[in-house]
């Protein structure tokens, strides 16, 4: 396919959906005539539409809603233009009792607009059915809309302009294709993520909990949760020990004067918690929202030398960030945070390679982690924003900008930019990772700081013995470990790689006769370093196998007479559902060598 026609694809996606928004809201309005609209933009799966109802309506309420939309395709409407003066538009919605379009016109109006437009539907009569206020993109006919490629799919609360002082309002949300093929498929992989919801499967295999006792977005690790957390750390330690990072470790809470020094209270307060007062102490103490701050004490902390560089600073630190409650997701968007966290100071000259070699890091945990769909966001900053979202050193943007530009075309390395989604302080990659059932994450980062390590003064003396201010790269690629983990439990449905799974075997016994065996070999296994549970003859075979396989245990290992007496196991392999009888050694060997390596997928079965 050439990109124009990938491109007038999306058009017509865009029409579809766009279209179908206007649609609901006309079948809302037959339905229910004193409704009040508001807004219905197209989005990634379908479009939604924002309605102040006078009445609760529940979601029983979709499938007639749903039909009237059919209906209304069948009459064949078009779309029509009309243009008119923020007056005059502003009197059509005043006298039809539409605040919300009144507010937007009034909007438009602060920004410079002379005129708006509006899209009337019109029926095969030239009878007007249905106006709204709109920039356009809709479909010539209504009639070529397949009625078997949309679905109306849940209400959400949302408030006005997302002001919780402000009203309420009722959102639909609908998933709108160009055919029925399309949206069966998403269908189906709507109901494999509820299957794979990580925070089902979260409680279901007891890995993690919050409590309102602790608080919203505070996750508690049981014992399991903490294996998964743990390995993690120890995959993070080993591979940065190999790249030449140093660890360091650095407290939980710091003086505001030091948050003040870097511009993060002025750049990211809201996100902190608020400040601490203690007694006989003066200043403020906050909680720490990241780890840059503290690194850069460890560097000034002493005379450096262009021979010190690249240092690579990686801590397993813990953070806290105050997000909006209603933000807050599993573990995909909480208040207590981990992650391997690090900080490379570099000079300019070693900027690219150092760059080059972090983004080579993230390729490779997308290796081991199977992660086979990702892309790589160039985040830019905003001319306009300076000084206000971004620091104000036009310069220093364009040329940190261009140096990510020429890292990642040099490494070879795919990606896309996207304006004003820059840090602060500087340019960042920002990566997009996709599940294996296709839903969609932001799982790492990797950012430049030009700004931060100069206001610190920070410096290190080069080679001409002049005083220089190293450049910083910060990068986590494991994300926060809660993200991370919580995308692991949804990419690999619970079933983890034999390395990473809280209970990599059970042992079953088939009866009493075979108990000695099982705890002898159990024993032999743990002192491999191998996780183990015994689950004892008491249940029948058959319920001990279901509930191996229903705690996503890899391995199940059945000892009978037969192994016994061959010093053999039946190994039952619970991703591929085969069974195989191998020998203890054989099966001993190719476990520990899987766990070691970070197999993906096990060796026998």
């Amino acid at each position: 396919m050439s990109s124009q026609n990938a491109e007038q694809q999306v058009d017509d996606l865009y029409k579809i959906r766009h279209s179908l928004a206007h649609v609901l809201a006309q079948a809302v309005q037959r339905l229910y005539p004193d409704t009040q609209i508001s807004i219905g933009p197209p989005i990634d799966t379908g479009a939604y539409y924002d309605f102040l109802f006078s009445k609760p309506v529940s979601e029983e309420a979709l499938p007639k809603i749903e039909s009237e939309m059919k209906k209304i395709l069948k009459e064949a409407q078009t779309f029509r233009v009309d243009t008119l003066s923020p007056d005059e538009a502003k009197k059509f919605w005043s006298a039809r009792k539409q605040p919300f379009k009144v507010e937007l016109i009034e909007d438009l109006e602060k920004e410079g607009a002379t005129e708006v437009t509006h899209y009337v539907n019109v029926n095969k009569k030239g009878e007007e059915t249905f106006t709204d206020l709109c920039r356009g993109g809709h479909v010539s006919n209504l009639k070529d809309i397949s009625r078997d490629a949309f679905k109306l799919m849940s209400l959400a609360g949302a408030y006005w302009r997302g002001d919780e002082k402000r009203q309420q309002l009722t959102r639909i949300y609908m998933a709108a294709f160009t055919s029925k093929a399309e949206l069966d498929a998403h269908l189906l992989m709507l109901e494999e993520a509820r299957k794979r919801d990580h925070r089902k499967l979260g409680k279901e295999l007891d890995l993690f909990l919050f409590s309102e006792d602790v608080g919203p977005g505070l996750p508690l690790w049981t014992p399991k949760g903490t294996i998964i957390t743990d390995e993690i750390e120890r995959l993070a330690k080993e591979t940065e020990a190999a790249y030449g990072y140093l660890r360091v470790r650095t407290p939980h809470i710091a003086k505001g004067r030091l948050y003040e020094k870097t511009g993060h209270l002025a750049h990211y307060k809201q996100s902190m918690f608020p400040p601490m007062k203690l007694p006989n102490e003066e200043g403020e103490y906050y909680l720490k929202p990241m780890n840059c701050p503290h690194h850069h004490q460890i560097f000034a902390s002493g005379l450096r030398s262009y021979r010190d560089l690249p240092m690579r600073l990686a801590e397993y630190g813990h953070n806290y960030r105050y997000e909006d409650s209603g933000a807050l997701f599993g573990l995909m968007r909480v208040r207590s945070l981990t992650m391997n966290d690090a900080h490379i100071y570099c000079s300019e000259e070693q900027f690219e390679q150092e760059f080059i070699s972090v983004l080579q890091l993230y390729l490779k945990y997308f290796k081991l982690f199977d992660i086979q769909k990702y892309v790589m966001r160039l985040s830019l900053h905003d001319p306009r924003e300076l000084g206000k979202k971004y620091v104000n050193e036009p310069e220093l943007w364009k040329k940190t900008e261009d140096m990510v530009r020429s890292a990642m075309k040099k490494a070879k390395i795919d990606f896309v930019e996207v304006p004003n989604e820059a840090a602060f302080y500087g340019p960042k990659i920002d990566v997009e990772v996709w599940s294996a059932i296709g839903r969609e994450f932001t799982l790492a980062t990797n950012q430049v700081d030009f700004d931060v390590p100069g206001k610190l003064g920070l410096t290190y003396v080069d080679k001409d013995g002049t005083q220089k201010t190293p450049i910083c790269i910060h990068r986590a690629p494991l994300s926060t470990h809660e993200r991370l983990v919580g995308f692991l439990i949804e990419q690999f449905a619970g079933l983890f790689p034999l390395w990473l799974a809280p209970v990599q075997i059970a042992l079953l016994p088939v009866a009493e006769p075979h108990e000695a065996y099982a705890q002898k070999l159990a024993e032999r296994l743990k002192g491999e370093g191998l996780r183990v549970q015994l689950m004892s003859h008491d249940n029948s075979l058959g319920k001990r196998i279901r509930e191996g396989e229903g705690q996503k245990i890899p391995y199940l290992l059945v000892i009978g007479d037969k192994e016994v007496e061959q010093n053999a196991v039946a190994v039952r392999n619970v991703a591929t559902k085969k069974q195989v009888t191998v020998p203890v050694d054989e099966f001993v060997f190719a476990t520990v060598s899987d766990v070691k390596e970070r197999k993906l997928k096990a060796s026998i079965g």
